[in-house]
């Protein structure tokens, strides 16, 4: 700008145009901002809300108060009836537990403080009856096959508390003719020792633990003599008590694997030794034929009666061909005497019973009848099949097949209770008949030094 020159002032505005604030307008500047600032929400401080904005809430509000009292009307009401509940419950149990006052003071009256109790007592039974037999040694009492019958009845663990007397009675007499029958056995098998009661005997206490059968006791008595007693790997002897159901019996029942395995060689690779046991005469006769000895001794006589008929045939066409006006010296010689006649009939009878058993079998037929009925009697466990590592056309596959070795006679009752000693002598001529098949078990399963030698042992 050039100087000295002065500015113009600015020209002055109309009088009606200016105007100075008044009262209204600042009222209004102060309602705007006042609903500019109640459009915004605090998220620290809720707005207060007017008279006019609360009109229509109210509506809503009385909705959730009915509700709310609904809901507290039907929280009343269970807890009323729960209470109900708990305070009929406690009814009943003071119903119970409490006594009446009254029944107790009328019994109270009737009771005398210096009366004696009452005491109930049940009396045991009482022992058996004897018959007027007295009990011995070497035989059993009749009222110790009684006491098994009634224990197979009542096979329960009260039965024989309430019998104890009768059960200790019993078990003491079958332990005297046990330990009577050890002395019978040791002479019959010079291996058997001299073994306590509780080593041979057998407990009739049951393990039902594993068992679908739970009777808590054995309805019989056993026992079995070994090298060991009843238990152990070695053969035994076997003797059981059981009212109709008595037998003797013996050999291996169930032996190990390894033991097993042994038997089975020796069956494999020694088969006559099998033969020469079991065909033994007193053997044979006693566990593995069903006939009696009367028809044995007819058939052995029928034989030789054959043997001599046949003979005699030959002496009389000997007889026949022998000239009967010869003179000494003179003529055809003789072809035979009678002395030559008499020592054909001998030759003759001597080898019909070597060629036949005791029954008119050959011997090679009695072989095999003999074997198949010792595999009768232990076919319960025997194998379906060939064992492992054994061909199905063995020769003695039947044998192979078993897991049992053993065999038995039933005996009958009476055979206890026999007057003297022909009891336990019978059953002792059973238990002898028997050394030489336990005898050869043993010395498989077992052997003493010297037993299991290389003899050659193949078939002829």
């Amino acid at each position: 700008m050039p100087a000295g020159r002065k500015r113009k002032a600015a020209p002055a505005a109309p009088e009606a145009a200016v105007s100075t604030p008044t009262a209204s307008s600042s009222s209004r500047r102060r309602s705007q901002r006042a609903s500019t600032s109640a459009t915004k929400t605090s998220k620290y401080f809720e707005p207060e809300i007017s008279e006019s904005e609360s009109e229509p809430d109210v509506k809503p509000r009385r909705k959730s108060l009915e509700s709310s009292k609904r809901a507290n009307a039907t929280k009343s009401s269970r807890a009323s009836k729960k209470a109900k509940l708990e305070v009929e419950e406690e009814d009943d149990y003071e119903d119970e537990d409490v006594p009446d006052t009254k029944e107790e003071e009328d019994e109270d009256s009737e009771l005398d403080e210096d009366a004696i109790p009452k005491t109930t007592f049940i009396p045991l039974p009482k022992l058996r009856d004897t018959g007027g037999i007295e009990y011995a040694d070497d035989r059993l009492h009749p009222n110790t096959l009684a006491f098994l019958k009634d224990l197979k009845a009542n096979n329960k663990r009260s039965w024989l508390k309430m019998h104890d007397q009768e059960f200790r009675r019993s078990f003491k007499d079958w332990e005297s003719y046990v330990m009577t029958m050890t002395d019978k056995i040791i002479a019959a098998d010079e291996t058997i020792p001299e073994l306590p009661f509780k080593d041979v005997n057998f407990r009739i206490y049951r393990d039902v633990r594993f068992s679908h059968d739970p009777t808590p006791y054995k309805p019989n008595y056993g026992a079995a003599w070994s090298r060991t007693g009843r238990k152990g790997p070695y053969a035994c002897y076997y003797l059981h008590l059981e009212p109709g159901k008595c037998f003797v019996g013996g050999g291996l029942w169930h032996p190990p694997a390894d033991a097993l395995a042994k038997v089975r060689a020796s069956i494999d690779e020694r088969p006559r030794r099998w033969r020469r046991v079991l065909m033994d005469p007193e053997f044979r006769d006693m566990f593995l034929t069903a006939s009696s000895s009367s028809t044995k001794s007819s058939s052995k006589l029928t034989g030789t009666a054959a043997a001599k008929g046949k003979a005699a045939t030959a002496k009389a066409k000997a007889a026949a061909s022998t000239p009967s006006n010869s003179k000494k010296g003179r003529g055809r010689p003789r072809k035979s005497t009678a002395s030559d006649v008499d020592a054909e009939i001998e030759a003759a009878i001597e080898h019909d019973e070597e060629a036949k058993d005791i029954n008119g079998h050959s011997e090679e037929g009695d072989e095999k009848a003999v074997i198949k009925a010792f595999a009768e009697l232990n076919k319960e466990d025997a194998l379906k099949t060939k064992p492992k590592g054994y061909l199905a056309e063995h020769r003695d596959i039947e044998l192979l097949k078993l897991r049992s070795f053993t065999v038995g006679k039933k005996i009958p009752d009476d055979i206890f209770t026999k007057d003297s000693r022909h009891g336990q002598e019978e059953i002792a001529k059973m238990f002898k008949a028997m050394v030489g098949f336990v005898t050869h078990l043993n010395r498989i399963v077992m052997p003493d030094p010297g037993d299991d030698d290389d003899e050659s042992d193949e078939e002829e």
